[in-house]
């Protein structure tokens, strides 16, 4: 999963960070005090580091997702504008071995019109309503897998995957195509499971 591999900002890093970054989010400001501040690098953005903020002096608590290198500062709005952006100006740095946490990355901060596709890896990555039972989860386990490659790479850089996603209510299997230039296409979806007992996609923002 994306949420992998974060370190923890102490409180001076949190105060700094929030001091960089307090004309970012159209008004809405952070206490030092109650913000929980996680961050990572991104191999496939050299130079820039990716920031998990949450203050929790609200319920729910503010969040805000950005990516910042020195004093320039990219919120992450949950649709692709921040994110292709990005990719251009750079341009992204994609190989075979930062692609698939690219994919992860994209799918958790791109919403569509419609709602977000989640992808999952487990049986874990499903925020379940109700616990299924034992012998219905060794069943959907058996149908989701890690991301993985399923035909060679191009000429032209592009990467092409097999992943499983939650949309809303249901379970299903695409094909993930990304250009060289950090484009990504969705094609040949197939619903493996439908009417999943799974909570409301929402962020707490």
């Amino acid at each position: 999963m994306f949420q992998d591999a974060y370190i923890k900002l102490d409180r001076l890093e949190v105060e700094e960070l929030l001091e960089k970054t307090r004309k970012s989010f159209d008004g809405v400001s952070f206490s030092p005090e109650n913000s929980v501040v996680m961050a990572r690098d991104l191999d496939f953005y050299p130079g820039y580091k990716f920031y998990d903020m949450a203050d929790h002096s609200h319920m729910p608590p503010s969040r805000r997702f950005i990516l910042m290198k020195d004093d320039e500062v990219i919120v992450l709005d949950f649709t692709n504008t921040p994110i292709y952006t990005l990719n251009g100006k750079l341009p992204i740095q994609l190989t075979r071995e930062n692609v698939k946490d690219y994919v992860r990355f994209f799918f958790t901060f791109v919403r569509g019109r419609h709602g977000r596709f989640i992808i999952v890896e487990t049986v874990d990555d499903i925020s379940w309503r109700e616990e299924p039972p034992p012998a219905a989860c060794k069943s959907i386990s058996k149908l989701i897998k890690d991301i993985a490659f399923h035909s060679k790479d191009t000429e032209d850089g592009s990467y092409f995957m097999q992943a499983q996603m939650m949309f809303r209510d249901s379970l299903f299997q695409a094909d993930v195509s990304v250009k060289k230039d950090g484009l990504v296409q969705l094609s040949n979806e197939a619903l493996l499971i439908e009417d999943m007992p799974v909570l409301d996609d929402t962020f707490g923002q």
